[in-house]
């Protein structure tokens, strides 16, 4: 992608306001861990490898001040990244260097992830996605949009099913307009017709996005995901997620530990709601995780 979610510029931290796209293009400009947190807190910035890497800038800024990894930690609870991001940075000596290397090594990562992944993935693969996990949501080409990028620079012939994933509309408004920059065929459908393109057998594989991945397998990602996976075993389609290996919590033992973020009502309704912004899918539900590093087959036995 040309277009960058997160620009360092030494002295400050710039991040693409995502909750205008594809109307207009904005960057805003952070130059303390608390205008990055409340970036991170009002999804200026969003995408879990994302969210992670803007923090890690963040502690940058504030030259690692202990009440810039606190009002971090409490930007967002969900995404494991973020806390992984943080720990790594108490552990540096030059705070910018180690941003931009956890910012390297994402890009490398998400590589990776879109070459393991696009093995899974069969020529003509019709491949549905959800809420938005391509260059947007990390710092550079994504991780289930990078299965589908991975799997055309295999050269197989692809398209993309986008949901559109409310209440954000990250598919729609995002996921889309990468693929449409990019010139990858892609349809947009709205989150109630998943479930029928399946049952139509117009879907070959799903490949989602993780914010934290349970040491049992249950995946927490973008609430939507679990029926997803509950119609995509009921029509025998793949079920794949795409993550590094820093949302892969060993110390969450399974899905009801994690806790799920619920953000404000208003988001969805002008009275009362109720709005978590993840669910979890049980791990007996993944065919497959694909991380950087490997390729772990739950549906056949493999652990993490």
């Amino acid at each position: 992608m040309a277009i960058e979610a997160l620009r360092w510029r030494g002295d400050a931290l710039e991040l693409l306001d995502q909750r205008l796209l594809p109307e207009r293009t904005l960057y805003v400009t952070c130059r303390s861990a608390a205008e990055v947190a409340h970036a991170i807190r009002d999804m200026v910035v969003r995408g879990a490898p994302a969210i992670g890497c803007a923090a890690a800038f963040g502690v940058a800024l504030d030259r690692g001040a202990e009440a810039a990894f606190d009002v971090l930690a409490r930007s967002r609870p969900t995404a494991v990244n973020l806390f992984w991001a943080l720990e790594r940075m108490r552990q540096a000596t030059d705070y910018a260097t180690e941003a931009i290397a956890i910012l390297e090594e994402d890009i490398a990562a998400n590589r990776a992830i879109g070459a393991h992944g696009a093995t899974l993935v069969p020529d003509g693969a019709r491949i549905m996605t959800y809420c938005n996990t391509g260059a947007l949501a990390t710092a550079g080409y994504g991780t289930a949009l990078g299965v589908v990028r991975g799997a055309i620079e295999q050269g197989k012939r692809v398209s993309v099913i986008a949901c559109e994933t409310r209440p954000y509309l990250q598919g729609a408004r995002l996921t889309a307009w990468e693929c449409i920059q990019e010139g990858i065929p892609c349809t947009l459908v709205s989150d109630k017709m998943s479930g029928h393109r399946r049952r139509r057998d117009e879907v070959d594989l799903v490949a989602v996005g993780a914010d934290r991945i349970a040491a049992n397998g249950d995946v927490a990602n973008k609430v939507g995901t679990y029926p997803l996976a509950l119609a995509a075993a009921r029509a025998g389609v793949p079920f794949v997620v795409a993550a590094p290996e820093s949302t892969v919590d060993a110390d969450t033992p399974a899905g009801d530990a994690i806790e799920i973020e619920e953000r404000d009502p208003s988001e969805v309704a002008a009275g009362p709601a109720y709005n978590p912004a993840f669910d979890v899918t049980p791990h007996d539900l993944v065919t497959a995780v694909v991380t950087e590093r490997r390729t772990v087959r739950l549906s056949e036995g493999d652990t993490l």
